[in-house]
């Protein structure tokens, strides 16, 4: 029999894939989502790590891509990156009823400024 935490892990996996399938991944308030989508060519999506706790489920997704737009006063560079985003769902009887997400900002940065 599977634990609570176990069945929400696979919810969440579920709707992350299907994020990915709608493209959707950037679903977020996050004031940089929407440039990193359209900044970032040939997405590709992991699911690198879960951790659950009762209601609670944090993932960690790596996003990698080549950088062929402006992003945050960065000119296209051309340069593949590697961005992780973080997103938090909250599941109560079995749905999810909120999610937020945030990315790393801090470590994509440096991969396409000039040095």
């Amino acid at each position: 029999m599977k634990t609570i935490e176990q069945n929400n892990i696979e919810m969440v996996t579920a709707k992350i894939e299907e994020l990915w399938n709608k493209g959707d991944i950037y679903q977020t308030d996050q004031f940089f989502a929407e440039q990193i989508a359209e900044a970032f060519e040939d997405q590709h999506y992991m699911l690198a790590d879960t951790l659950a706790q009762g209601e609670k489920v944090i993932a960690r997704i790596v996003i990698t891509g080549t950088h062929n737009a402006s992003f945050a006063g960065n000119p296209p560079t051309g340069k593949s990156v590697q961005i992780t985003q973080f997103r938090e769902f909250h599941i109560v009887d079995g749905k999810i009823t909120n999610h937020i997400g945030w990315f790393d900002t801090g470590t994509l940065l440096p991969q396409i400024q000039a040095k």
